[in-house]
C-alpha cells in the first residue's frame, strides 16, 4: 500500500521569508494531516467527488495564505494519504498506523458510513477528532463517541423531510428500494417510521446487494403497482443504474427520488435532459450563501468545470474543514481542546450555523433537492429552498433524456 505525502507550498513563501524570518522557522515544522480515501473500488465515485478534492483544495488554500493558523502561528500542511481500496480492513489498518505509530497531528475521515463506522471507535481510542462528512448512521450517534462528529443530516431528518415534501405535494403511495448495508437499512427504517400516519402507503419495498448490476426486474414490478413516488436509498452507481433502467422499462412515477449521487455533476452528465425534475439528497448550492458561492468557484477553478463539487456531501466536507480550521486557530493542535471546541460551540459555515448534540449535527435541517434547469436546487424545507419545487418531480425522465 503506497502512501502519498504532499506539502502544498505557500504561493508567497519567498517574499514572506524575507519579511518574516520567524515565519520560516514556524514553517519548518509542518502540520501532518493523515487520511485514507478510496481511489480504487466501488467507493471511488463518491470519495473522489465529495471528499478528497476538498482535502486538496483546503491544504492548497491554507498554504497559499502562509500555512494553517495554529493558535497564531502559520505552519504548512503536509497531507499523508493512501488508497483504502474501498476496503474496510485496509481503511482500519491505515488509520491505526496514522494515529498509533505515525502519530500525525490531525486526521481527516474516509468516505462512507461503513468505513466511518469501522474507524470511529479507533479515532476515539486514540483521541483524534473526526468530523465525518459522508456518514449517515444512527448507530454511530448511539455509540456516544466523544471525538466523533457527523456533518450530514442523519436518516431521521432526511426521511422526515422527504415524506413531508411528498405529503405536501399530494403523493398517496410509494415504492422503495434500498441497498443492503448500514446506510440503506438505517434510512429504510427511518423512512418506514416517517411514512407511518402520513397517508402515504408503501406498495412495495425491496433490498438489493452492494454492486448490483440489474435492477430492472424490481423496477418492472414497481411499475405494475403504479405508485405516486419511487424512493431509492441508493449509492452513486446504483442511483444512475436505477434512473437509467426506470426509463428503459417505462417506470415513470410522479416523484422519483434517488438518494446518494443525484447531487453529483456525473448524474446530470449521464442522464442529460433526463435529470430534470429528479429528486435526491442535497442540501446546498452556490445560492445558499456567499461563502458557498466562493467555495464553489474556487473548487471549479482548481479542478475544472468538469469536476464540480456535489450539492450535498461536498458542502459538508468543506464545512467540516472550516470548523477544524477555526478550532486549530483558537486552541492549537491539542486534540482534546479541538474536540471540546467542536462539541461546545455553534460554528459558522458555508451551510449556515452548525452545532452538535453529542455526535449529531442538529443545526442543519433535513432537506430535499431537485434537478431544475441544470442546477440541483434545494426545494424542501421552504425556509432553506434555493428554488420552488415542481409539483411532479419526474418530468425529465418521463418525456426527455438520452
Amino acid at each position: 500500500m503506497s502512501t502519498r505525502r504532499t506539502v502544498v507550498q505557500a504561493l508567497a513563501a519567498a517574499p514572506a521569508a524575507l519579511a518574516f524570518p520567524s515565519l520560516v522557522r514556524a514553517q519548518a515544522a509542518p502540520v501532518r494531516v493523515g487520511y485514507a480515501i478510496a481511489r480504487t473500488g466501488p467507493w471511488t465515485t463518491g470519495a473522489q467527488v465529495s471528499q478528497e478534492p476538498n482535502y486538496l483544495l483546503w491544504a492548497e488554500q491554507q498554504n497559499a495564505a502562509g500555512g494553517l493558523n495554529v493558535k497564531g502561528t502559520k505552519r504548512p500542511i503536509e497531507l499523508i494519504s493512501s488508497d483504502d481500496q474501498s476496503n474496510i480492513e485496509t481503511c482500519v489498518r491505515t488509520y491505526e498506523k496514522l494515529m498509533g505509530s505515525d502519530k500525525v497531528d490531525l486526521v481527516l475521515p474516509p468516505w462512507g458510513s461503513n468505513a466511518n463506522f469501522a474507524v470511529a471507535p479507533l479515532a476515539n481510542r486514540f483521541g483524534y477528532p473526526f468530523l465525518a462528512p459522508t456518514a449517515l448512521s444512527r448507530r454511530l450517534i448511539e455509540m456516544k463517541l466523544p471525538y466523533f462528529f457527523l456533518m450530514l443530516q442523519q436518516p431521521k431528518p432526511m426521511m422526515d423531510a422527504l415524506v413531508d415534501m411528498l405529503k405536501a405535494s399530494g403523493a398517496k403511495s410509494a415504492a422503495v428500494i434500498y441497498v443492503d448495508d448500514l446506510f440503506g437499512l438505517e434510512n429504510y427504517a427511518a423512512l418506514k417510521v416517517a411514512l407511518a400516519g402520513s397517508g402515504i402507503s408503501l406498495v412495495e419495498d425491496k433490498s438489493y446487494p452492494l454492486g448490483v448490476k440489474d435492477l430492472s426486474p424490481v423496477l418492472r414490478s414497481m411499475k405494475d403497482k403504479n405508485p405516486d413516488a419511487f424512493i431509492g436509498l441508493t449509492y452513486p452507481p446504483d442511483t444512475i443504474l436505477a434512473s437509467k433502467q426506470a426509463k428503459e422499462v417505462g417506470f415513470n412515477p410522479k416523484f422519483f427520488y434517488a438518494s446518494v449521487g443525484t447531487a453529483f455533476q456525473l448524474y446530470r452528465n449521464v442522464m442529460q435532459a433526463g435529470a430534470e425534475g429528479v429528486l435526491g439528497m442535497g442540501s446546498w448550492n452556490g445560492k445558499t450563501s456567499a461563502g458557498a458561492k466562493a467555495y464553489f468557484d474556487a473548487h471549479v477553478k482548481k479542478f475544472g468545470a468538469a469536476k464540480e463539487p456535489d450539492r450535498w456531501a461536498s458542502g459538508a466536507a468543506w464545512a467540516s474543514l472550516e470548523i477544524l480550521t477555526a478550532a486549530v486557530a483558537k486552541v492549537g493542535l491539542d486534540r482534546k481542546a479541538i474536540r471540546d471546541y467542536v462539541a461546545g460551540g455553534e460554528h459558522n459555515t458555508i451551510l449556515g450555523k452548525i452545532k452538535f448534540a453529542g455526535s449529531e449535527n442538529v443545526g442543519t435541517p433535513g432537506t430535499v433537492s431537485q434537478w431544475q434547469k441544470g442546477e440541483f436546487e434545494v426545494v424542501w424545507p421552504k425556509a432553506n429552498a434555493t428554488a420552488p419545487g415542481a409539483a411532479e418531480a419526474r418530468v425529465g425522465l418521463r418525456t426527455q433524456g438520452p
